[in-house]
């Protein structure tokens, strides 16, 4: 590992906007009459629901319980009643599974795990145990189960263990205020990290437009052997393969894993959960997510509970100022956009954005004009106009020959064309039909 950290090839510089939130501190959002909890929010298989409408739950009783190795259990955000188990919009459209509890105003805790007080002592299996108990994935939007993530294969060996705090798309502030505000929980959940994976060290990876964060970490780092790396400021840097490359020099080569190459990433919120389960014995019950954008009238980081409506998080919010054009979960390069005020918040939520009319630029599909940008700006140095030109004549076996599935969907590529191709929705769906392809041959 270097001092000075690597520049991976391309990316790009958007504006990154985070001066509406930036400075803004969490704040908790308030107990609200009922909660939608969407079952399914890991990747992977579905949880195993335990409950029935009718039945009577505290904060953090078990709703669900886990059905495989690649999957978490699901708990409630306050004690209630089972009011109801059917469908509400999820984030991706469609309708999906959710259990809506109508809160008692109590808030009465289940009795919560035992805490792991001497964590530095214990099987690395019971900790693992304990992350899967509570439910934990990854919350920088990927929702892969955690536990999974720290239960690396017996032929692979892993050296290195990564925080990203890059926190680089454009908007979101959440990361960065769980770093300023709970320092002492992001190095303790990345010592408990170390300690399940057999290392005794890890490194955290700030970009430098968060000088008064890394100056936070460094502070406290040392207790537990945690190192602070600032990044240079180049989206897409909190992408897994950029950050590794950044902070160790090694390529994780395409159709690979971090742990091919030694190498176990982890996000901020993540390991705060981590140190949260161990410690204390909490669930995974909430997040900080950032609600921001300029039709917001009072942008910040709040808080809040899995099954929150995002109609309620704007009220928290102030409302709007103007109508929006556009609202989507997560950022503006990868967030996705929603139809409906009633999705509610998941384990995996890091923000609520509302886009304004004039920020908008549409998708007009013109011809490509053979500029390369997309080229010289794709991180993982595929050719996003070649592909998707294959895409737009349907052929997806074409598209996959020129790594599409390697495409990580940073939106680099849509951000500069100058012909306004929408070209990240093109590699989406030709994912979608490689992988109905495969399905149809198995």
């Amino acid at each position: 590992m270097s001092d000075k950290p690597r520049k991976f090839k391309g990316g790009v510089h958007p504006n990154d906007s985070k001066a509406l939130s930036a400075s803004k501190p969490i704040q908790q959002a308030p107990l609200l009459e009922s909660y939608k909890v969407i079952m399914h929010q890991n990747i992977g298989a579905p949880p195993e629901l335990v409950v029935k409408k009718g039945d009577t739950v505290k904060k953090g009783t078990l709703l669900a319980k886990a059905s495989g190795f690649v999957s978490v259990p699901l708990h409630a955000p306050t004690s209630g009643t089972i009011k109801s188990i059917d469908k509400c919009p999820g984030p991706t459209g469609i309708s999906v599974p959710a259990i809506e509890i109508a809160a008692d105003g109590e808030d009465a805790w289940e009795s919560p795990f035992e805490p792991i007080a001497d964590w530095m002592n214990a099987d690395p299996a019971g900790l693992r145990q304990r992350i899967c108990d509570a439910g934990i994935v990854g919350m920088g939007g990927a929702g892969f189960p955690t536990h999974v993530k720290l239960s690396p294969p017996e032929d692979k060996t892993i050296d290195t263990l990564i925080l990203n705090g890059a926190e680089c798309e454009p908007y979101l502030t959440a990361d960065h205020r769980l770093m300023l505000e709970h320092a002492e929980e992001v190095v303790l959940g990345a010592a408990i990290s170390a300690r399940i994976l057999g290392l005794k060290s890890a490194v955290i990876g700030i970009e430098e437009n968060k000088p008064d964060a890394i100056e936070k970490l460094e502070s406290v780092a040392g207790k537990y052997n945690i190192t602070v790396q600032s990044l240079p400021v180049n989206y897409p840097q909190g992408a897994e393969r950029q950050l590794i490359y950044a902070i160790t020099g090694r390529e994780v080569p395409i159709g690979k894993l971090p742990m091919d190459v030694g190498c176990v990433v982890q996000n901020i919120a993540t390991v705060i959960a981590i140190a949260e389960a161990v410690v204390k014995g909490l669930p995974s019950i909430e997040r900080v997510a950032t609600v921001t954008g300029k039709p917001v009238v009072n942008p910040g980081n709040w808080r809040l509970r899995i099954g929150t409506p995002v109609a309620k998080v704007l009220e928290l919010a102030g409302g709007i100022s103007e109508q929006p054009a556009k609202l989507l979960l997560g950022g503006p390069m990868m967030g996705i956009a929603q139809s409906s005020l009633d999705v509610t918040v998941m384990k995996n939520t890091s923000g609520v954005l509302l886009i304004a009319a004039d920020e908008v630029s549409l998708y007009t599909s013109e011809p490509c004009i053979r500029c390369g940008r997309c080229v010289d700006c794709c991180p993982m140095q595929i050719l996003p106009a070649t592909i998707s030109q294959a895409v737009e004549n349907k052929r997806f076996d074409w598209a996959e020959k020129l790594n599409v599935m390697a495409c990580i969907e940073c939106g680099s590529c849509s951000y500069v064309c100058p012909s306004h191709r929408p070209l990240n929705q093109h590699f989406k769906r030709a994912k979608v039909e490689i992988q109905a392809g495969l399905r149809k041959k198995s």
